[in-house]
């Protein structure tokens, strides 16, 4: 899953931890939430998982720190939400929102790439019209997906270049719109009005679709990821998270704090540059490849 990092920094400190006390006290808690706080899980998170450890291990009258781990392990998995593959709506209309640098851009791709994999016809909209180059780096992407990109020149009005996609995917019938929207305006009113706008354009060009935001945050910045969502999360109504760039970080753990603290699914994680490197997000699976 590309977590080697994270499962390295994780696991060896809980392996000294359960190595060096004999039986589950304060102290093994509290080094236990420091090592999950060290990982980018986060302090509420982190104190949050650990409380319900203590209530698991009272109600069970556990006694032994080596049976910690598998307990931590579902703990955590249940926190990252329930099971299963998330299916975008068809027809519907996804917003790529973040800062610029997250991956966004390359993120829109791989997505279209994988959803036409899958069967579905996709539109790529690239509206970010603010960042230079932004709109050809998504046509190189279109291209090696093998989907149509409509674009504007470059500072022109992003709310009309969502309309254009728009109006084509109707006549062609596509399944899904996939919109590169602009990652860093002048303020946070600027940043705010713009994705308003670009919502209004959706709510009023294609009623019928279903929508979903999908913020972009890179791993790698750790808790600053959090930040990022609280921002976004303000600016659109956010439906879930991409994490990028998991496989070059030891903080994955920001992934358990982003669904503890903010109630944010993570729907893919990005392991790698290839095309086919960004894999849907499975709760069980994170949860043992950080915890072992």
């Amino acid at each position: 899953m590309g977590l080697t990092k994270t499962r390295d920094a994780l696991t060896g400190r809980i392996d000294e931890l359960i190595h060096y006390y004999r039986e589950i006290d304060d102290d093994f808690y509290d080094e236990l939430t420091d090592i999950l706080i060290a990982a980018d899980i986060g302090i509420s998170t982190a104190t949050a998982l650990v409380s319900r450890l203590r209530e698991q291990v009272r109600r069970g009258k556990i006694g032994r720190p080596d049976e910690i781990r598998g307990l931590l392990r579902t703990q955590i998995a249940e926190s990252l939400g329930p099971a299963g593959q998330w299916t975008p709506p068809a027809p519907g209309v996804i917003l790529m929102v973040g800062v610029n640098g997250t991956g966004k851009t390359t993120t829109a791709g791989k997505l279209a790439a994988r959803f036409k994999a899958e069967g579905k016809s996709v539109l790529l909209a690239a509206a970010d019209t603010f960042r230079a180059a932004a709109a050809e780096q998504l046509c190189l992407w279109g291209e090696r997906a093998g989907v149509r990109v409509v674009r504007h020149e470059e500072g022109s009005d992003p709310a009309a270049v969502l309309y254009d996609a728009l109006d084509a995917a109707r006549a062609h019938a596509i399944d899904l719109v996939i919109c590169d929207t602009a990652g860093r305006l002048h303020t946070k009113k600027n940043l705010m009005s713009e994705l308003e706008k670009i919502e209004r354009v959706v709510e009023r060009g294609w009623p019928e679709a279903g929508r979903e935001s999908l913020l972009v945050v890179d791993a790698t910045t750790g808790q600053n990821a959090i930040a990022q969502a609280r921002l976004f999360s303000e600016c659109v109504r956010v439906t879930g998270i991409v994490l990028t760039k998991l496989d070059g970080t030891a903080k994955g753990g920001v992934a358990v704090a982003l669904s503890g603290e903010l109630s944010l699914p993570v729907r893919f994680i990005g392991v790698g540059e290839a095309i086919d490197d960004l894999q849907p997000f499975d709760a069980e699976a994170f949860a043992g490849a950080i915890i072992g």
